[in-house]
């Protein structure tokens, strides 16, 4: 049911009041079950591995939550027509929403840290840490997170009624499923096909490549366009050709036209003009590793420049987030007798041992494992909570959560504190980063609950379990994946765009300009000012120019890929840009699950057939 007066309300008691008549599905209502909370920790733990592979292949996090509803709706649809005890209790909305919840907790974990500071900390340090180290890092950081969230979700949900995009299209997705389920049955075979095609693909290329006898008929993982030198020439050393694999075209159908040609643009000059250049001059060497090593340096001060104007530019968000802050404390509900919410919301004691024992958990193992200094570490945590509010309300108001500026904010205030130390300037930021997007998270999801009269309590509970089962799922495949064999990291297999840029603005703060590679420094400056520049046109230019800016994130992603991966999202984004365009309800219905289901079948059998591969060695050497 949707507010028929204007928000925001003048007090909590009011917006409660109101909230308990006219929404809330009551206290009897079944939410936390059983099978809602583990069946979201199975599916975002299977998504957390997708997110993971896609992340260190594109540097792009894909979303979780409709797609968890839409396979949480078909898998219990599927039980109610075979098994008469699903029958009699069929899977509510409520439900639905609360397992989406815990499986987009599981499924963001890679945004924790496990496609940026990990692997940046290997790729300029070459540590390698424990499976346990990274399990208590990672678990202690993203609850931090969730804990950070509890205050302010009476702030900017039922007091200032912050939009928060993506939760509405999930409420609205699950209204949709749970009122009239043809369409959704529709959508979960779409998804569930397209993951057939999708593992078939892996398996034809990877499986096929890894046994001896099989090698020649492997699907090939790169295509050059012409079967001639020529074709050979531009894919071998510029990596201009064609990908054989399918997560791409769905990544790019997902990411939309503009972001996506963007990136286009970005690899032809990257690669085309810019490498062969470097190459010609002995700048660099041939091939992806030896062009990135140079064009990554305006790539990066392109996304940095862009991404802390594009963050000071929203001056008013943030004066707005920490002019709250005396009432997210004050609080005006003073006590439980005058919160008419006081048995529904998270208690205020829930923050505060939360964030008290989280936060003293990443300030001890900062300490432990990577020498941070105790001074510092509180100060990182300090900062964290500062910087979440900020990334939360700008979630709420614009559905994008700065993540990246969260943490080049870190990375540059650790290059004043600790200049020299790029272990501390990595996991400081990694500190906020994670903690910032499991509370950006966890609140785009209580906006979910809110317009769907959900019990918050409950489901900040199934986030918690969703973190757990996000971390036992990721972090052994990030072993398998990454650390079993860590020279791919940064070569045309994982290239983990995402770590490139966290260990490029380390490196840069800790070593000083005079380190970079004849020509970089100039590049920087152009860079920098293209990232400016782009900002203020889409700041400021007329409306109807906007469209047709390039992406300041997709021209630097691009510098950072192999070309053929930014091909690929090209070619996947027009066309669902032509579906859209002359079959809109096509379009609407099939792209999405389609595409997460590509993603999702081809890296899944993907990592599986790595996983399965370094179990064969480990058991027959």
């Amino acid at each position: 049911m949707q507010d028929s007066r204007p928000p925001p309300f003048e007090n909590e008691q009011e917006a409660g009041r109101w909230w308990l008549e006219n929404v809330y599905a009551g206290d009897d209502a079944v939410q936390l079950s059983p099978r809602a909370v583990i069946t979201g920790m199975i599916i975002g733990g299977v998504m957390s591995i997708s997110n993971l592979y896609v992340g260190l292949k594109t540097g792009w996090g894909l979303g979780v939550t409709i797609t968890a509803c839409i396979i949480a709706f078909a898998v219990f649809k599927f039980l109610e027509a075979v098994v008469p005890a699903y029958r009699d209790k069929p899977f509510t909305t409520l439900e639905n929403y609360t397992m989406s919840s815990a499986a987009s907790a599981a499924g963001y974990m890679s945004s924790a840290g496990l496609v940026s500071a990990l692997p940046a900390l290997y790729m300029t340090t070459g540590r390698l840490m424990q499976w346990w180290e990274i399990m208590l890092w990672l678990g202690a950081l993203s609850l931090l997170g969730v804990f950070m969230a509890i205050p302010l979700k009476r702030q900017l949900i039922n007091i200032d009624q912050l939009p928060f995009p993506s939760g509405i299209a999930t409420a609205e997705t699950l209204k949709s499923m749970h009122s009239a389920g043809g369409e959704a049955v529709v959508k979960a075979r779409a998804l569930f096909a397209a993951a057939t095609i999708g593992a078939t693909v892996a398996l034809w290329r990877d499986l096929f490549a890894a046994v001896k006898s099989l090698a020649a008929y492997a699907f090939p993982a790169e295509i050059p366009f012409l079967p001639t030198a020529l074709g050979r020439d531009l894919l071998t050393k510029y990596t201009i050709g064609i990908e054989g694999s399918l997560i791409m075209l769905a990544a790019g159908a997902i990411m939309g036209l503009r972001v996506a040609f963007s990136m286009l643009i970005g690899s032809l000059i990257c690669f085309g003009i810019i490498g062969p250049i470097l190459v010609e001059r002995g700048i660099a060497e041939p091939g992806y590793r030896g062009i990135v090593s140079w064009v990554l340096w305006p790539a990066t001060a392109l996304m940095v420049t862009s991404g802390l104007l594009s963050f000071a530019l929203k001056w008013r968000t943030v004066l707005r987030a920490f002019g709250g802050l005396s009432r997210l404390f004050g609080g005006a509900a003073a006590t439980d007798r005058d919160d008419p919410l006081a048995h529904v919301e998270v208690p205020g004691s829930w923050f505060l041992v939360g964030t008290t024992v989280t936060g003293a958990a990443c300030v001890f193992l900062g300490h432990w494992l990577f020498g941070i200094s105790w001074w510092m570490g509180i100060v990182a945590v300090l900062v964290t909570f500062l910087l979440s509010i900020v990334a939360a309300r700008a979630t709420g108001e614009t559905d994008i959560t700065p993540i990246g500026a969260m943490g080049k904010i870190t990375q540059l205030v650790y290059g004043v504190l600790a200049p020299s130390n790029i272990t501390t300037n990595l996991m400081t930021a990694s500190i906020t980063s994670g903690a910032a997007s499991h509370a950006a998270d966890l609140l785009t999801d209580l906006k979910s609950g809110y317009l769907l009269g959900g019990n918050p309590r409950k489901q900040t509970i199934s986030q918690l379990f969703g973190v757990l089962a996000g971390t036992l799922a990721s972090v052994p495949a990030y072993l398998f994946v990454v650390q079993r064999n860590p020279e791919r990291l940064g070569s045309e297999s994982l290239p983990a765009p995402a770590a490139k840029v966290w260990a490029g603005v380390a490196e840069l703060l800790a070593k000083g300009i005079d380190a970079l590679p004849a020509g970089a420094q100039e590049a920087i400056v152009v860079g920098a000012l293209l990232g400016i520049v782009l900002t203020l046109l889409e700041e400021f230019a007329p409306q109807h120019w906007r469209p047709w800016l390039p992406s300041t994130t997709g021209l630097g992603i691009a510098g950072v890929i192999p070309a053929f991966n930014s091909i690929a999202m090209f070619t996947g984004a027009l066309v669902a840009w032509l579906v859209t365009r002359y079959a809109p309800k096509t379009g609407e219905t099939y792209i999405v699950p389609v595409s997460s289901g590509l993603i999702a079948g081809e890296s899944l059998v993907g990592v599986g057939i790595i996983l399965t591969l370094e179990l064969l060695k480990l058991a027959f050497g």
